[in-house]
């Protein structure tokens, strides 16, 4: 019985995970603290306007990991995103006293109880980790560091 009711869990998991996609004509939120529109897939498309967190958009097209959207509150804007940067179900900001960020990490699966674990561990340092989130690279930089590198520039 309990092999059972583990694989039916599993299923309804597959089933929910399936119905939550990112698809052409649908609806999808920003899921990330902002999400950049560009012109065109890749990072180096022209910057066509920005979404904050929890922004209703249409999804117009997926081509691979980007999809194009047109904000739901600014028929005017539209671009392509990451896939990564939607969710399928609403985003509601509530009054819980969480920053943007750690509302997009436990959208992601990082919550209190595995910040704990790392914790434990007394092997990190979060001033690194502050310091490293703090570089700011230019897209004429980054664009010069991915064709010298012939790197893949992802469009």
């Amino acid at each position: 019985m309990r092999k059972f009711l583990i694989i039916f869990g599993l299923v309804l998991l597959v089933c929910a995970t399936l119905s939550a996609q990112i698809s052409k004509g649908g609806t999808a939120w920003v899921s990330s603290k902002t999400a950049v529109l560009k012109s065109s897939t890749g990072v180096f498309g022209s910057t066509q306007g920005t979404l904050e967190m929890g922004a209703q958009v249409s999804v117009l097209q997926v081509n691979g990991n980007w999809a194009e959207v047109r904000s739901a509150t600014n028929t005017s804007l539209s671009g392509w995103t990451a896939v990564s940067n939607l969710s399928a179900r609403r985003i509601v900001a509530s009054g819980t006293g969480a920053s943007a960020s750690e509302v997009a990490l436990a959208g992601k699966g990082f919550n209190q109880e595995i910040e704990n674990a790392y914790k434990a561990n007394g092997q990190l340092n979060y001033a690194d980790v502050d310091k490293t989130e703090a570089i700011k690279v230019s897209q004429d930089e980054l664009y010069q560091f991915v064709t010298e590198g012939k790197l893949n520039t992802g469009e």
